[in-house]
Formats: C-alpha cells, structure tokens, sequence
C-alpha cells in the first residue's frame, strides 16, 4: 500500500539523493530523457555495478521509477516535476561565503 510522505520526508529524501555527485549526475541525466542503465553508466564514465547501487538508492527515496522495456530496464524520474525542481535548484543563486566550505561546521554546528 503506497503511502503519502510527509513534506519533511519528501525533503530528506530529495537531499539524501543530491548529496552524492554521481546520483545528482544521474538525476541530471534522466531530466533530459529516460535511459538505460548500460547507457548512464558509460555516459556518467562509471561502473554498472556501482551506478546500480545508485539507481537503488534513488529508486528508494522515490525519485526513479523502472519501466519495462521488452527484456530490458528503462529508468525515468518518477514524476516530470522533478525535473524542473533539479532545474530550479540548479539555477538558484546560493549566497556562501568564498572563505568556507560546506563541510565545515562552526561553533553552532552549521555549515
């Protein structure tokens, strides 16, 4: 039984997704077109087992869905919205500090 996600849930689960570089990378991707995974894994210049591990994670917050293609996988975001969320996000001005990284965290336990 499929479930609603709460707004704060919906939320961790797109930032636990973006937090790695490839699932962005991949995510990016599949806001152009469905793909193979084969087809991501030698675009993104990654290895099918690792890019694999990747797609499960985002199949598992929710972002990805798998759609049967004959004898073969197709992946897709799991709703067209996500793109232009990927697309706002990534044009959006993020006002930082030039003498920080995110990494790090002060004395308030920021970064």
């Amino acid at each position: 039984m499929l479930t609603v996600a709460s707004d704060i849930e919906v939320l961790a689960r797109f930032g636990r997704a973006l937090a790695d570089p490839i699932r962005c990378r991949v995510l990016l991707a599949l806001r152009e077109a469905p793909a193979y995974p084969a087809d991501l894994a030698d675009a993104l210049g990654i290895s099918r087992t690792r890019l694999s591990n990747h797609l499960a994670c985002l199949r598992d917050c929710g972002l990805v869905v798998t759609v049967p293609d004959g004898r073969r996988t197709r992946y897709d975001l799991a709703d067209e919205r996500l793109g232009h969320a990927l697309d706002d996000l990534r044009t959006a001005v993020v006002a930082v500090e030039t003498d920080r990284t995110c990494g790090e965290v002060d004395e308030k336990g920021c970064c």
